[in-house]
């Protein structure tokens, strides 16, 4: 029997959590379907789930349908739930992208659509509520192929077989396969099956999960066309993909074996010792003593595990490129502050993007955000785990910030008995790269040992710039060059000198301007009646006066609704929502979705309000610790070139931008 993860996605009301009902009851997995509305689902196990009505973490489910065993993973469906899917992209075999046939491709939607093709995912589209549509399907295609791909083509079979027309649309995709269908008139079933797999065609599928309309014909199109995980090798790797607590309060790591297999008493993790191994079906779970590559398992009380972390052989995954843009400030006037930050780092336990900290210069909790609904659960999270009924102050921007030349940075670190200095180049990349980093050092300037050291503590730690202490982004960090001393180098040395490499280098390129200030920009998407489009117009025409960008409206079939997309500063748009719900007497939609950062428009007015003196910022000091006549001597940042003891370098290996040479 071939075996596949399957994970279910849709923008929120698209009918994902009943599309797995569906499919469930269908396979004979339950006797009676629920309903997210009542409350009953058999995914939505958590309480704040049903008491809100939508999937807020996601759950698995095991079903079969003829030679096929299916580990169905249903995901969050609103967008401040984002980073949680993101992490089970990364374990999928195939995916499902549930459309709504009502509301169509909404800008989640669209986003969902750019992760999936981010991480390669098969994906099959089922079209939902074609019971409540008054289009056709052929109409709801071409706006989904006009959207999202070309290559979606629908899958209808008429006794066991595709029609020639879907045939030929899917020989059209690729031209070998096209000479070969033109020859003998037919597609065998492996080639379609690798199409698929290379997500070089999107089958699409009609139906109701409601109404069990094109269920079974949807399960026989997974069973037929899909191909079963094989593993690469029989060494154990595996992936954890979410981490929870359930109400006993058991740490639970969720996994999946990429390879080899796994079993109670293995040791994984600095010693940790697995003493039981559990599979779920929605609520309930059974203890199994082994775990073959490519299922899903859940192993409690591990301690050293985050979503995303590779196991074994398997590397980790990739960091969530959906992430939050507002920054919140708890109010602990009620409670014990050390309190309150427990129990959020237990929250971001689950979720890393909660980027949960404790700020000494404001001496405050702050907590980053996605948005207004994830702020509430995350309010009652408090509330029913650990009896804190916290408020929140007004959300600010999460700004970010880059630079815009290159330059050499130099950490030195050298107290009475500790010695290490570290060279880095700190360069620009393009928008959305993140931050990148990278190792050029050769091994006869600094040992190996090191240069893992030095590029582990890179990668663990949030860099802030210079101009108001935003995280970096967008930016390579390349090791060139290090010493350190024989008898008094340790480890923690390294990872001090790192760290001041990385400020003293930004501290050259802010004195001369060569550091940006990066605000959030949304996409988003207006519904309103034609009656309201006026207004609307007038607030799209401020928004494009704020170098918003608008996209060419488009209106319904029969002329009542009007939709208008596009992207805008989300410093614009906070209350945009509040607007629209005012004039629109709560009719109106106005969809969110993170797009990326640019540069601020206002940077200097943001710049002047932080009034961030980065020289003051202790944790994140650009000055070194030199040690002339056996004196520990803080050395400023503009000084520290004259004290190096290794020479800043002329040129770097694959050249590209000039070195900071020293001379100030």
């Amino acid at each position: 029997m071939k075996q596949i993860v399957v994970g279910v996605l849709a923008n929120v009301d698209a009918g994902k959590t009943t599309l797995s009902e569906a499919l469930l009851y269908q396979s004979g997995v339950l006797r009676k379907l629920g309903r997210v509305d009542n409350g009953d689902a058999f995914l939505d196990t958590e309480a704040l789930e049903k008491k809100r009505g939508i999937t807020i973490f996601a759950h698995q489910a095991e079903l079969t349908y003829q030679d096929l065993q299916i580990t169905l993973l249903d995901t969050p469906g609103h967008v401040d739930f984002a980073s949680q899917t993101e992490q089970v992209l990364q374990v999928l075999d195939y995916a499902i992208l549930v459309i709504s046939g009502t509301a169509g491709i909404q800008a989640y939607t669209k986003i969902l659509w750019d992760l999936l093709e981010k991480y390669h995912v098969p994906t099959f589209v089922f079209v939902n509520k074609m019971d409540a549509v008054n289009l056709g399907q052929n109409e709801l295609l071409k706006q989904e192929q006009k959207t999202l791909a070309a290559e979606l083509i629908p899958f209808t079979e008429k006794n066991g077989q595709l029609s020639p027309a879907t045939l030929e649309e899917i020989a059209l995709q690729e031209e070998t396969v096209l000479s070969d269908y033109l020859e003998n008139g037919k597609l065998a079933d492996a080639v379609i099956q690798k199409m698929i797999q290379q997500r070089k065609i999107f089958p699409v599928y009609f139906g109701s999960g409601l109404k069990l309309a094109g269920i079974n014909e949807f399960l026989a199109g997974l069973a037929r066309w899909t191909v079963g995980y094989k593993a690469k090798t029989s060494e154990f790797g595996g992936r954890v993909f979410k981490i929870s607590h359930n109400p006993k309060g058991e740490r639970l790591t969720w996994l999946r074996v990429m390879s080899g297999t796994l079993k109670p008493k293995q040791t994984l993790l600095k010693q940790e010792k697995i003493n039981e191994i559990y599979v779920y079906q929605g609520e309930k779970r059974q203890a199994i003593q082994e775990v073959a590559a490519g299922q899903i398992c859940t192993i409690p009380g591990m301690k050293e595990t985050y979503p995303g972390q590779g196991l074994g052989m398997q590397p980790d995954g990739q960091k969530p490129v959906i992430e939050p843009v507002l920054n919140y400030v708890v109010d602990t006037k009620d409670y014990d502050p050390l309190k309150c930050l427990a129990a959020l780092q237990e929250i971001q336990d689950e979720d890393r993007e909660l980027h949960v900290s404790w700020s000494e210069h404001e001496q405050e909790i702050q907590v980053r955000i996605m948005g207004e609904v994830q702020l509430e659960v995350l309010q009652q999270l408090l509330l029913e785990r650990f009896n804190l009924d916290l408020a929140f102050g007004k959300g600010k921007i999460l700004y970010k910030e880059t630079v815009t030349a290159a330059v050499e940075g130099v950490g030195h670190f050298e107290p009475l008995r500790h010695y290490a200095e570290t060279h880095l180049i700190l360069q620009p990349l393009p928008a959305g790269s993140g931050l990148v980093f990278a190792d050029e050092c050769p091994d006869e300037v600094l040992a190996p040992n090191w240069q893992k050291q030095v590029m582990s503590d890179l990668k663990n730690k949030e860099h802030l710039g210079v101009l108001i202490g935003a995280p970096l982004t967008d930016m390579k960090i390349t090791l060139i060059s290090g010493h350190y001393n024989y008898k008094h180098t340790q480890g923690g040395d390294f990872r001090k000198a790192t760290w001041r490499a990385v400020r003293q280098g930004l501290m050259l390129l802010r004195a001369k301007d060569q550091c940006q200030l990066l605000e959030p920009w949304y996409r988003f998407k207006l519904t309103v009646d034609q009656d309201q489009v006026g207004h609307a117009f007038n607030d799209i025409n401020d928004i494009e006066q704020m170098h918003g960008k608008i996209d060419t409206p488009e209106m319904t079939a029969n002329g009542q609704v009007q939709t208008l997309t596009g992207t805008a500063p989300v410093a614009q748009m906070q209350n945009y929502a509040q607007k629209v719900r005012d004039y629109t007497h709560g009719k109106g939609q106005l969809e969110c979705v993170f797009d990326y950062y640019y540069p601020c428009q206002n940077a200097a007015e943001i710049i002047a309000a932080a009034n961030y003196v980065p020289t003051h910022d202790l944790a994140n000091t650009p000055d070194s610790v030199f040690c002339p006549n056996e004196i520990a001597t803080r050395i400023p940042w503009d000084e520290v070139a004259k004290w190096a003891h290794v020479p800043y370098q002329k040129k770097y290996k694959n050249g590209g931008y000039p070195a900071y040479e020293s001379g100030l």
